[in-house]
């Protein structure tokens, strides 16, 4: 007889599954189920998988095809009327799929690639000069349209496709002054990919910081958040991180840490549930995820003192669209923030997404793992982007 779906440690909880009503809210939100229209590859058929999984059926790979499926952007969760922990679920269940699933040698070897290159700053910086000199001699623009790479593994098409356009290296100091008079003393993530490849944002959101009286600490010991890791049932790994990150913090000895990464802040924030059975982290993870903040949740906080400039050096309004981050908009609820912050730039017009609530298609490294789902996602969010006016 085949082994139950799940083992001991930490399988769905029965009481989480028992909360769906199978009432169908979540349905329009989803977006596997906008794409395919497969009961499966939705909230509530993936809770029905689940739920026979814990009452003792056995793993199969339609089982784990339906779940890998699923891109985590817990729109469901913001959806439900019976308050459904969808984020809860889906994790558990990812975490038994990592331990207890063999996955096809291609698979393996492109997890361990990831897994043993994005979470480590220091890899990524060896990775980032040959990269950056590739797209500057136009080497891999040269190699892109061989579609060598394409034809050996789509994944690392799409990876190479990321890439964004590299310049030199930008780095934020180990300590940002307040400008005037200081409001605040924050901590900064810095982040794994966010750091080497796009430390100009970094440099950006300590200066506007600096800008609005805060004195910026972005401690040099900083490693991965464990995000990557949580979010595709890499439990011990994630947990790793979180410790280490939490040390560190602890060390710095803020009060607020501050993260412009939509799906690092959502795992900071849960650590108080990662690390809830770890006796000597359970307390410090609790105090320390109420610490975590986004960007735009702190600057709308602190309010403004800094002046806002146009962006425009005409009379003309400037027509922006903001694009929700799943994991911030989903998983943290910072919805209105951002939209705050937007419409106290002068001479700035907000318009909003048509399906707003709807993933791109990225989530973390989904559109490395499913590339076609997440290209036919992606175009969509871009025809609803250009459909506002924004430019």
């Amino acid at each position: 007889m085949a082994s139950p779906a799940f083992d001991a440690h930490r399988p769905p909880a029965r009481d989480l599954l028992d909360d769906c009503v199978h009432c169908g809210f979540c349905l329009p939100t989803c977006p596997t189920y906008s794409l395919w229209g497969e009961e499966m590859d939705s909230p509530r058929g993936r809770i029905d998988l689940m739920r026979a999984g814990v009452e003792g059926a056995p793993m199969t790979a339609s089982m784990v095809d339906h779940w890998d499926a699923c891109l985590g952007c817990m729109a469901c969760v913001t959806a439900c009327p019976s308050g459904v922990q969808y984020d809860r679920l889906i994790e558990q269940t990812r975490a038994q799929v990592e331990r207890r699933v063999e996955r096809p040698a291609r698979d393996r070897a492109l997890r361990t690639l990831i897994f043993n290159l994005f979470p480590y700053p220091q890899r990524l910086r060896v990775l980032r000069a040959p990269l950056r000199l590739a797209q500057r001699t136009g080497a891999l623009r040269l190699v892109g349209r061989t579609g060598l790479v394409g034809r050996v593994s789509p994944e690392l098409e799409v990876m190479q496709s990321l890439a964004p356009p590299l310049g030199p290296r930008v780095s934020v100091p180990e300590r940002t002054p307040a400008v005037g008079e200081r409001r605040a003393v924050v901590g900064m993530l810095t982040g794994c990919v966010q750091r080497e490849f796009f430390g100009d944002v970094n440099a950006a959101t300590a200066r506007v910081l600096a800008a609005e009286g805060c004195d910026v600490i972005a401690p040099r010991g900083q490693g991965c958040c464990g995000a990557l890791s949580v979010h595709t049932g890499r439990e011990p790994e994630g947990q790793a991180f979180a410790r280490r990150l939490i040390d560190t913090f602890e060390e710095a000895g803020v009060d607020t840490v501050v993260v412009n990464s939509a799906g690092c802040g959502s795992s900071m924030k849960d650590y108080v549930h990662l690390l809830a059975d770890d006796p000597g982290y359970a307390e410090r993870a609790a105090r320390f995820s109420e610490r975590v903040r986004d960007l735009s949740e702190v600057l709308v906080e602190l309010g403004p003192v800094a002046p806002r400039h146009p962006l425009t050096t005409d009379d003309e309004e400037l027509v922006v669209a903001y694009h929700d981050a799943c994991h911030l908009r989903h998983a943290q609820r910072v919805v209105g923030q951002p939209r705050e912050l937007l419409r106290g730039i002068p001479g700035v017009v907000l318009r909003e997404i048509p399906d707003a609530e709807i993933c791109c298609g990225s989530a973390g490294v989904y559109n490395i793992l499913n590339p076609e789902p997440a290209r036919e996602l992606g175009d969509r969010k871009a025809a609803n982007i250009a459909s506002t006016g924004a430019r």
